[in-house]
């Protein structure tokens, strides 16, 4: 491996802090190196501000001068709540810039290596740059699609059931599984459940025992506002934020109890008692997410696959049978003929305790 892939390698791992904590931004990476050593490094921080790049020159002070700085997407160039990055890299006199992607917002696109190569600065693309797309799969779905990258997550048996009969679900898998399940949550901008999730196991969907960490967005997909604000949910809706997507069927009392709590509600299309997902995610995006992990239910998971929204499967899955009076992992998928099942691709798979987590691809 070349030094250069070295280093935008490094940049990489430090972008991936990000996830979960920076959007509506991008997680970006940079490394600035003079003459071999590294001299400033940094990554988006939460919230988005500041920037990369500015941390990492911010560290690298007179040393930036004459250096080399390795960023994982191409520096901004127009003026929001800070100046444009690539202004501060001029500003600081690096010599070269090596960066793994253009930037595909309308803001950027381009205009950032323009300005760079402009001032006279080397300009190199295209470094590891799939492990870069890998990396900022949601930033990028919601500038160039608008809508937001979708991870759904499934907990089964090994005979694909998520509960018992009665509804009885815990423990399916073991507790190193569970704490796999909020790192995933902290990788995401939002955690996203439907209304009968919300109702059965009245869930917080926040990071536990993680010690002090950035919490994600709360979700609930729930159409006539079934869900009542009494619940974990409602109870803490001001202390970590909660977005309820909602019908025109919600009733104006079910609105403002909700709207009492703190939560935000996004009213969306529906038709014939349920909602457009595709409409409501593109409501998600338009507001800055660009990575949601949804935890159920079977209707929801079973409604995001046919309307093609869902990009990634993780399952989780515990050494147990339920038989087929358990309720299935999935609802209805309107399915005719095997031909029409969907395929997924399997990008990784490893024991976690005495389960088994695998990452599907839909792509």
């Amino acid at each position: 491996m070349s030094q250069d892939h070295a280093h935008m390698r490094h940049a990489l791992q430090l972008a991936a802090r990000g996830l979960g904590r920076v959007w509506p931004n991008p997680a970006v990476g940079c490394v600035i190196v003079s003459k071999g050593r590294i001299v400033g490094r940094g990554w988006t921080q939460t919230g988005g501000r500041p920037h990369a790049e500015r941390m990492a020159l911010d560290q690298a002070g007179e040393a930036a001068r004459g250096a080399t700085a390795f960023v994982t997407l191409e520096p901004c160039a127009h003026y929001g709540q800070t100046p444009p990055c690539a202004e501060g890299l001029i500003a600081a006199g690096v010599s070269r810039v090596v960066s793994a992607l253009t930037d595909p917002d309308a803001r950027v696109a381009g205009k950032g290596h323009a300005s760079l190569r402009a001032a006279g600065i080397a300009v190199e693309e295209g470094l590891c740059a799939e492990e870069a797309r890998a990396l900022n799969r949601g930033f990028l779905k919601r500038v160039t699609l608008g809508l937001p990258l979708i991870t759904l997550k499934l907990a089964t048996t090994l005979d694909g059931r998520i509960a018992t009969q009665t509804g009885e679900s815990r423990w399916i898998t073991g507790p190193e599984a569970r704490r796999a399940v909020h790192l995933l949550r902290m990788t995401h901008d939002a955690v996203m459940v439907g209304s009968g999730t919300a109702l059965a196991d009245d869930p917080d969907l926040t990071v536990r025992d993680m010690g002090a960490v950035h919490q994600p967005l709360r979700v609930v997909v729930d159409s006539a506002l079934r869900t009542g604000p009494q619940g974990r949910l409602g109870q803490t809706a001001r202390a970590v934020p909660v977005w309820m997507l909602h019908g025109p069927q919600a009733g104006e009392g079910a609105r403002a109890a909700w709207e009492k709590t703190g939560a935000e509600l996004l009213g969306c299309e529906a038709a014939a008692g349920h909602l457009d997902l595709r409409a409501a995610m593109q409501q998600l995006a338009a507001r800055g997410v660009t990575r949601v992990l949804c935890e159920g239910g079977a209707d929801l998971a079973a409604a995001l696959i046919r309307a093609g929204l869902v990009d990634d499967l993780i399952t989780f899955t515990g050494g147990a049978l339920i038989g087929d009076e358990g309720r299935a992992a999935l609802g209805p998928l309107g399915l005719a003929a095997l031909a029409e099942a969907p395929r997924l691709r399997l990008a990784s798979q490893m024991a976690v305790g005495p389960d088994v987590q695998a990452l599907w691809r839909f792509d």
